[in-house]
């Protein structure tokens, strides 16, 4: 990996990391939500996975990474558990993603390390 996409990675994959982490801990509180609060939640919260997701394609198609397919896999899968009520599995899933955005933020430091960048 050169160094342009080291630090491109390096970015999506700590974004990701952090707005990923930020559903996670959204999840948790769907899961206590009852009726139209539910609904309403449940509803904000797609949307914000699906910008999410957008955000992984756009990293997948600018850096390549096949960190961030595995991220959007498992985000696909999170929002299919959110859609049906099932929060507990979802976040499981979510969790899966962040480990995947790490991962590849990880990758991109070693690089970036190595040439004495950072």
């Amino acid at each position: 990996m050169d160094d342009k996409t080291a630090v491109k990675e390096y970015q999506f994959g700590e974004r990701a990391k952090s707005e990923l982490i930020l559903v996670s801990q959204l999840l948790m509180i769907l899961a206590e939500l009852k009726d139209r609060e539910l609904a309403g939640g449940k509803r904000i919260l797609l949307a914000m996975m699906d910008g999410i997701r957008m955000e992984l394609q756009f990293a997948l198609q600018a850096t390549g990474s096949g960190e961030f397919q595995k991220a959007i896999n498992h985000l696909n899968e999170a929002i299919s558990l959110v859609e049906s009520g099932q929060a507990g599995p979802a976040t499981l899933r979510v969790a899966d993603a962040v480990s995947d955005a790490t991962t590849a933020a990880q990758q991109a430091w070693q690089v970036l390390s190595a040439h004495g960048l950072l």
